[in-house]
């Protein structure tokens, strides 16, 4: 079940999931399907959202009803993500460059760092608005994934995947001298290193009153889930880097799961001269953020606006 109350209102996952639907598009769904109870004892149709293989089929019904991908699979073990928290992600920032209400247009660029086998964020966003994306990850299966997807679903011209070849970098080898972004979207590794990951896992299992060795239900490899010094590091390499883009890039964006890497962020935001914004989000029990920064006067950033919906 969505959460509606939180959602971002172009958001298409209100309410309760339509299983008869999903399934219709999606028949391999139905072995998943089991029968809960509501606050109203009413019996309603769900999954079990631990089961990784249920989650990755209802991500697969999701974007085929919602979305018209005819194709999306990922390799066993790799990142399987929430679709309708990542649809709200790109419709927050959506409205960072949109101009009078109206974030659609196919002069759009946006760069995704971390893309994944799951190319969700690329697919998403030129699905809702007609964006095109570059895609970058670390992982050579990853990236070879993510282009297969956008092969099986005839979106080449509209998304490319890069492979960064140099993990010490983030934007470096990636955007190209003459390239323009008015865009950049991330979810960061959260863990400072794969065992942390493996642990917190755990403790959610045995917090659910489940095995505690039953794995993540999103799943995910070692450079999704971890990243030396964790999320706030990641992050702030990205800022780092940032200063070498200020001319190519308006909006820098990226996931916060921690609020309280929140602080020292800004000030490292501040001391680039960059302006910042905080964007709250909520999905069920689970609160995040979204941290944007830009380098662009308000002036600059108007002009600049402008120039992306003028067709």
């Amino acid at each position: 079940m969505s959460n509606t109350a939180s959602f971002h209102p172009r958001n298409k996952h209100q309410g309760r999931y339509d299983f008869e639907k999903l399934v219709q598009q999606h028949p391999p769904l139905k072995a998943y399907l089991k029968t809960t109870s509501d606050k109203k004892k009413s019996d309603v149709a769900t999954i079990d959202f631990s089961d990784a293989n249920a989650v990755k089929a209802l991500n697969q019904a999701l974007l085929m009803t919602q979305y018209q991908i005819s194709f999306w699979d990922i390799p066993d073990g790799y990142l399987c993500p929430p679709i309708p928290s990542r649809a709200d992600y790109i419709h927050r920032v959506a409205d960072l460059i949109a101009v009078n209400g109206s974030p659609t247009s196919k002069l759009v660029q946006a760069l995704d760092i971390g893309m994944g086998a799951n190319c969700i964020f690329p697919l998403l966003g030129h699905r809702a608005y007609g964006w095109k994306f570059v895609g970058a990850d670390i992982d050579s299966t990853a990236v070879r994934t993510a282009k297969g997807l956008v092969q099986a679903n005839d979106l080449a011209k509209a998304i490319k995947c890069r492979l960064q070849l140099h993990a010490e970098h983030i934007f470096h080898d990636i955007i190209k001298d003459t390239e323009i972004f008015d865009l950049v979207v991330c979810n960061p590794p959260f863990h400072s290193s794969e065992e942390k990951a493996k642990t917190a896992s755990k403790r959610k299992w045995k917090n659910l009153g489940k095995n505690p060795n039953t794995g993540f239900n999103f799943k995910g490899k070692s450079s999704e889930l971890a990243y030396p010094g964790g999320e706030r590091a990641f992050v702030s390499k990205m800022i780092e880097e940032s200063q070498d883009y200020k001319e190519q890039v308006l909006w820098f964006t990226s996931l916060i799961s921690n609020k309280k890497h929140l602080d020292n962020l800004q000030k490292q935001i501040e001391y680039f001269k960059a302006r910042f914004k905080v964007l709250e989000m909520q999905h069920g029990q689970k609160q995040s953020r979204i941290l944007a920064w830009t380098y662009a006067n308000e002036s600059k950033e108007l002009k600049w606006k402008k120039q992306i919906f003028k067709g």
